[in-house]
């Protein structure tokens, strides 16, 4: 199989994008063959959560259908409506025995992009159930967009834009992880006011550029940056595995995904972040035996972090400027040799 570095190099998942220019917001929704195994891991301090209360290992439900990240803060949980809609309509398609109840179990995240003061400007409803719809029948095995799709379209870091990242590999063992991440992150992805990802140890060929870590980080590279006290920010996505999990160990997948936030992001999980992942097994593969769990458990981290870095690094200006600069505008395309920039 192809590896494009990307979660749908998973078999059985489909990604979809949903993006509107001029309200410079988005959706993505993340469709299943087969439900899936799913829990997650939710430390932001401002996190914006649809149903994700089901996915905790003592509740009932055992598997989801769809997993949707979305701009618009709250009014992006509407995305959910639009993709249960699209799910609902493909189970009409498929005949079930009487008295047979089947309910699309869509869990959802959703960042902070409004403008500044929060003011909409699309009337009594949202558009994001419309948009939720539309990235759902968008949705697709293979290549998808990155940078300023979807989700990422109005995303921002405390000193770049964001967008929507995603990275993959196979372990020793053979099982494949994958992480998906939306960067509206509170903090930067970026170290100081250079070009160099917090990220670059764990980069993979040149996904982002290949510059490294700076030969030291000084005072000054260490020093907090973060938006403004009044605006949240959220690093938001999902990380998964074709090996079979239980629950319990799709929230540790989760909670191990956090870790790759936190290596991608400073500083992460603050009480402005809504933070959030959601760990997701496909079952395709066997559980991992022994070491092969914690081999899983380590790609996760790092893929994670990696998602991060071409998110920014991938982000594309918006019509009509934008207060933040995107990577390439203001650092451009730097060349490396060996461990030098230049």
């Amino acid at each position: 199989m192809t590896c494009l570095n990307l979660l749908t190099d998973i078999p059985g998942i489909r990604v979809g994008h949903c993006q509107d220019l001029t309200l410079r917001t988005g959706v993505t929704a993340i469709l299943f063959d087969r439900p899936v195994i799913a829990s997650g891991s939710f430390p932001g301090g401002a996190p914006a959560l649809r149903e994700t209360a089901l996915l905790e290992p003592e509740n009932l439900v055992g598997h989801i259908h769809a997993v949707v990240l979305s701009g618009g803060s709250t009014y992006g949980l509407d995305a959910t409506t639009g993709v249960q809609a699209w799910l609902r309509e493909q189970f009409g398609k498929t005949p079930l025995p009487p008295s047979t109840i089947r309910v699309p179990i869509v869990v959802q995240a959703s960042l902070y992009d409004l403008p500044p003061g929060g003011q909409t400007t699309w009337g009594r409803y949202s558009p994001y159930a419309e948009m939720g719809h539309q990235a759902a029948t968008s949705a697709r095995s293979g290549v998808f967009g990155l940078g300023t799709a979807g989700a990422g379209t109005g995303a921002t870091t405390a000193t770049l834009r964001g967008g929507l990242g995603s990275a993959s590999t196979i372990t020793p063992a053979g099982h494949r992880v994958a992480a998906l991440v939306a960067v509206n992150a509170v903090g930067t992805a970026t170290i100081g006011d250079g070009p160099h990802f917090w990220s670059a140890p764990f980069e993979q060929g040149k996904e982002f550029g290949r510059l490294g870590m700076p030969a030291h980080l000084s005072v000054e590279d260490l020093r907090l940056r973060s938006k403004w006290a009044s605006v949240t920010g959220t690093t938001i996505g999902l990380v998964a595995t074709d090996a079979t999990l239980t629950k319990t160990q799709a929230k540790r997948l989760a909670i191990l995904a956090q870790d790759g936030v936190a290596r991608g992001v400073f500083p992460a999980h603050l009480p402005l972040d809504g933070d959030a992942m959601i760990g997701v097994s496909t079952a395709e593969k066997p559980e991992p035996i022994g070491q092969e769990w914690t081999e899983i458990l380590h790609a996760a981290t790092q893929v994670t972090a990696r998602a991060i870095a071409r998110g920014v690094y991938e982000a594309a200006p918006l019509p009509g400027g934008a207060p933040l600069p995107t990577w390439r505008e203001r650092f451009g395309e730097r060349k490396t040799s060996g461990s030098e920039t230049v």
